[in-house]
């Protein structure tokens, strides 16, 4: 199986990590790269992440999908390089419907962008929360808190 993928996808690079194949992909070869391999039986989207390689690594993000395949009991995982000025790549929903959250949580967190998601908004940070936290670069800094009906220490 992952032969005949090889071949059709000659510029790819692949690792074998711990006996599970990790292919590294072009963002614009993402989503035919999936439908092959949701043809090929990885019918399972596990998930959608992503990784900051700040100041270490050309292009600075990596989105990482893991897939699963049933039928023929492997794993697969996709690298995806993103660059800093252009986080852009496309969404997986089309193919494997469960990378919804995935790919919002990413864009959450990182600001990578996933073209032709159904819904991307934010999922776990506030509406008009400005910057990722998960970004390297992110700024930390304390935030005041007031619990309900709390009274002052002196």
């Amino acid at each position: 199986m992952s032969e005949d993928l090889r071949e059709r996808f000659p510029e790819a690079e692949w690792i074998d990590s711990h006996d599970q194949d990790v292919v590294r992909i072009a963002p614009d070869q993402l989503l035919e790269f999936g439908n092959v391999v949701h043809e090929a039986g990885f019918e399972v989207l596990a998930d959608v992440t992503a990784v900051d390689w700040y100041r270490t690594r050309t292009p600075r993000f990596d989105v990482v999908v893991n897939l699963l395949s049933m039928q023929h009991r492997r794993r697969l995982r996709i690298l995806v390089g993103v660059p800093d000025g252009d986080p852009v790549v496309p969404s997986l929903v089309p193919i494997w419907p469960g990378a919804n959250f995935g790919e919002r949580e990413v864009y959450d967190m990182f600001g990578i962008t996933f073209d032709g998601h159904p819904d991307l908004t934010r999922i776990l940070m506030p509406d008009d929360w400005e910057g990722y936290p998960l970004r390297k670069d992110f700024e930390v800094g304390a935030v005041p808190v007031q619990f309900k009906a709390s009274h002052q220490v002196n």
